[in-house]
């Protein structure tokens, strides 16, 4: 895909700009109340509205398609709600589903209450601990997205938001690339972003490694979150442009020396010698009270894992006794499987006989048992427990998830356990999220063997399904 992004319209959705008159349209698409206007662009409006069945405050950016479609911005739209779906983290403003009509198209946002950050830092510098606090968020957001093959390209405080609980949200990834756009000589040539904020290789003009970009721009966010004020300003653009392209900026003399050395790895004229995410996260006084998100898919909605959370499959220090006893204590009391109706069992017959289970190119598959729920459940969790992945258990929902950070994200894995017969169960297996090759590697090494033997130790006839006869 070619490099060729302009400006879209604005995805930061605020609680700040909203109106006291109360709109009385009606439910869109029969789903969510709109409400007052947040704020708007050339080619989009966006509204608070309300979701009439779960009663879940949303943002909705309404883009008119006909005025997207005369200036060419279909495929950047396209691009967006791409981009929006990869990206899928605590810190970065989430996108929860998009609608369209003949004339509009809707993206259902969440809506984040606390306003931009730049309006914080409007009214003055930030004590350091809270800079920090900030700084922090947006490298893991940051680090997120380009693991991911995803580039934002226009960060600065005025795409930064807040929730109501002080956290940082990156919003609005209306300029963002993808490393499937870098041609041929490896780089990025579109000029984008806002001037204050640009990295001086991509006002040279030579093309651009964009993740190197992004991170000039964090360490400009930094410097303004502990000053108050830009490392280079200048009421000339040209001006501005030479004294960014030097990369000579004064320091506050509140500043640490332990930070003064991390921004001046940050604000690095040389991209090949700029800081990486990594060595960011190893910097001293990046660490100070840093704690790394941990975070969940299920039913395609982020969900976090609270510090406490006990249930991990990793933890070394239960003893295998005291495991298999926690084991038998939770599946104890769990409600019997779901039924299948004749439609399921139509629709699940390739999937009877075992040799079936995890055929090459499939994120799904099933098969028939004869064991107890408890034990299938007790067998997952061992197996989870020789990778190191977490286990989460709702009803008859296992979640196997691994914690390494792949292209497309930590692999997640759910079996769901049916009824077939008083005696008989169905487990489906699913790809939740994470690469489909590390899946199948997963499932051929660990989850295979394992539950194949299962099947054999525990119900060596139950392969097939039985006839009327038996």
């Amino acid at each position: 895909m070619a490099d060729n992004t302009t400006t879209a319209a604005p995805t930061a959705v605020t609680a700040t700009t909203m109106k006291t008159k109360k709109d009385s349209q009606g439910p869109l698409l029969g789903r969510y109340e709109i409400g007052k206007l947040l704020g708007q662009g050339t080619f989009a409006k966006v509204y608070h509205a309300r979701n009439i069945q779960t009663n879940e405050n949303v943002a909705i950016k309404v883009i008119d398609k006909e005025k997207i479609l005369k200036v060419g911005l279909m495929a950047q739209v396209k691009r967006e709600i791409s981009i929006l779906r990869r990206v899928r983290h605590p810190n970065i403003v989430q996108l929860f589903e998009v609608m369209a009509t003949k004339a509009k198209i809707f993206f259902v946002m969440e809506y984040v209450r606390g306003g931009e950050l730049f309006n914080k830092v409007a009214k003055g510098r930030l004590k350091e601990q809270i800079a920090r606090k900030y700084f922090q968020q947006l490298i893991s957001a940051v680090g997120f997205c380009h693991a991911r093959g995803v580039f934002h390209r226009d960060l600065k405080p005025e795409n930064l938001l807040l929730d109501e609980n002080g956290d940082l949200k990156v919003s609005d990834f209306g300029l963002s690339a993808v490393s499937d756009q870098i041609q041929q000589d490896g780089l990025f040539h579109t000029f984008c972003g806002t001037p204050a904020y640009v990295a001086p290789e991509v006002l040279g003009r030579k093309g651009y490694d964009a993740a190197k970009v992004d991170i000039w721009s964090c360490g400009i966010i930094l410097f303004v979150l502990m000053a108050g004020y830009l490392p280079f300003h200048d009421q000339n653009i040209m001006s501005l442009y030479k004294k960014i392209y030097k990369g000579e900026f004064r320091c506050p003399r509140w500043f640490s020396p332990e930070l003064i050395r991390l921004l001046s790895r940050l604000l690095d004229t040389n991209p090949e010698t700029r800081i990486t995410i990594p060595d960011i996260m190893n910097n001293k006084w990046f660490k100070k009270g840093f704690k790394h998100i941990k975070f969940y898919i299920e039913d395609d909605r982020l969900c976090s894992v609270p510090d406490d959370d006990a249930d991990s499959s990793s933890d070394q220090s239960v003893s295998e006794s005291e495991w298999e006893m926690v084991s038998r204590r939770k599946v104890a009391s769990l409600p019997r499987p779901a039924s299948l109706n004749a439609f399921d069992i139509i629709s699940f017959s390739p999937g009877f006989d075992l040799s079936g289970l995890f055929e090459e190119g499939g994120d799904e598959a099933r098969f028939v048992s004869g064991a107890p729920v408890s034990n299938i459940i007790s067998k997952l969790e061992e197996i989870a427990k020789v990778v190191s992945f977490t286990v989460r258990k709702k009803d008859c929902r296992v979640s196997l998830e691994g914690s390494r950070e792949g292209v497309k994200g930590p692999l997640t894995i759910a079996a769901e356990i049916f009824e077939l017969t008083p005696s008989l169960v169905v487990v489906e297996v699913k790809k939740k999220a994470g690469d489909k090759g590390e899946y199948e590697e997963f499932c051929n090494r660990e989850l295979k063997p394992g539950l194949q033997n299962l099947m054999l130790e525990e119900t060596p006839n139950s392969s097939h399904f039985p006839s009327d006869t038996e």
